[in-house]
C-alpha cells in the first residue's frame, strides 16, 4: 500500500496545471466573465483563485470604523466663502486620505443611475452581441475584455470592462455600443464639467491659481470604465478588484448601492459606504509629494 501525503496530491496537481492554456482558451472564447456565469458553472476557474484571500476578508475589525470624508459641493462656484471652506476640505481630504465623496456635484441622479444601468444593459448583452469589442489592442478607442492585465496578473479579478477614450478625442458615436451610447457622451460631458471644478480646488488648495492645473492639461483626458461583477459561485476564493494605488491620474468612481469599494486607511482597510448620488474621488499618486 502507497500512501501519499495531502502535499504530494497538491504538487502533482500544480504540475498539471497550465494557466497559460487557461488564460488563452478564456480569452479566445470572447464571452468573459458573465459568459462563464450564463454557463452555468458552479465552481470557480483556477485562473480567478486568489490564494492569499482563501481564508476570508482582509477588512478591518473592533471599534476603529472611520469612513472616508464626505464634502458637500452645493454653492462652490456661487459663493466664495463656502468655496474657500470647501478648498479647505479637499485639502485635507487629499492630505490625509487620498479619497473623498462629493454630493451635490452638479450631476443629476438621473444621469447617475442611467449610465449604471446603460453599463449593466451592456453587459448583460448575449455574448455574440458583444464579441465583436472584445480586445486587447491600445489602438481601439472602444473596448470590452476581462481585466486589463489578464496575462500579467497572478489571479484575475472577477469582472468584466467596458473602456472607451471619451476626451480629448471621444470616439465616433458608431463606435459605441448603442445599449449605452447616449448617456457614456452624456455622462461623460458632465464629468468633464465636475472635473475641471475639483482641478480649481485641487489648485487653490495647493496655493496657486485656480486654473493651474488645468493649464498643465490635468483636465484634457477622460478614459471611461464601466466595470460589471458577475454573481460568483464562490466569492471567498476570488475578486473582483485586487488592491492596488492609481498613479498618474484622477479617478472619479460611481458605485451602486451595493458597494464593495474599501480603501487602505493606516494599515486597515475600511469599507466606502456608497450614499446615493455621490461620486468617490480618488486622487491617486498624482498629488502626492515627493522629495
Amino acid at each position: 500500500m502507497v500512501i501519499t501525503s495531502s502535499c504530494e496530491i497538491q504538487a502533482e496537481i500544480n504540475s498539471k496545471y497550465d494557466r497559460e492554456s487557461e488564460l488563452k482558451a478564456f480569452d479566445d472564447s470572447k464571452a468573459g466573465v458573465k459568459g462563464l456565469v450564463d454557463s452555468g458553472i458552479a465552481k470557480v476557474p483556477r485562473i480567478f483563485i486568489h490564494e492569499k484571500h482563501k481564508l476570508g476578508g482582509n477588512s478591518g475589525s473592533g471599534d476603529y470604523k472611520p469612513t472616508i470624508p464626505v464634502i458637500d459641493f452645493q454653492d462652490v462656484e456661487k459663493d466664495s466663502i463656502v468655496r474657500c471652506e470647501i478648498t479647505d476640505k479637499v485639502r485635507s481630504a487629499c492630505e490625509n486620505w487620498g479619497f473623498f465623496q462629493v454630493i451635490n456635484h452638479g450631476i443629476s441622479l438621473t444621469t447617475l443611475e442611467e449610465i449604471i444601468n446603460g453599463v449593466r444593459r451592456f453587459h448583460e448583452l448575449d455574448s455574440t452581441q458583444k464579441k465583436e469589442l472584445y480586445s486587447r489592442s491600445e489602438t481601439r478607442t472602444v473596448t470590452y475584455n476581462t481585466n486589463f492585465d489578464f496575462y500579467q496578473a497572478p489571479a484575475t479579478n472577477w469582472r468584466d470592462s467596458l473602456y472607451s477614450v471619451m476626451a480629448p478625442r471621444p470616439p465616433d458615436l458608431e463606435e459605441l455600443p448603442a445599449v449605452c451610447r447616449d448617456i457614456m457622451t452624456e455622462y461623460s460631458d458632465e464629468v468633464m464639467k465636475f472635473g475641471h471644478i475639483l482641478f480649481g480646488l485641487m489648485s487653490e488648495a495647493l496655493g496657486l491659481n485656480s486654473n493651474h492645473l488645468k493649464e498643465m492639461g490635468c483636465a484634457e483626458g477622460l478614459y471611461f470604465i464601466g466595470h460589471y461583477y458577475p454573481e460568483c459561485p464562490e466569492p471567498e476564493l476570488t475578486l473582483g478588484f485586487s488592491e492596488h494605488t492609481d498613479s498618474g491620474f484622477l479617478a472619479v468612481v460611481l458605485q451602486d448601492q451595493m458597494g464593495g469599494l474599501q480603501v487602505l486607511n493606516q494599515d486597515q482597510w475600511i469599507d466606502v459606504s456608497p450614499i446615493p448620488g455621490s461620486l468617490i474621488v480618488n486622487v491617486g499618486d498624482m498629488t502626492q509629494a515627493r522629495n
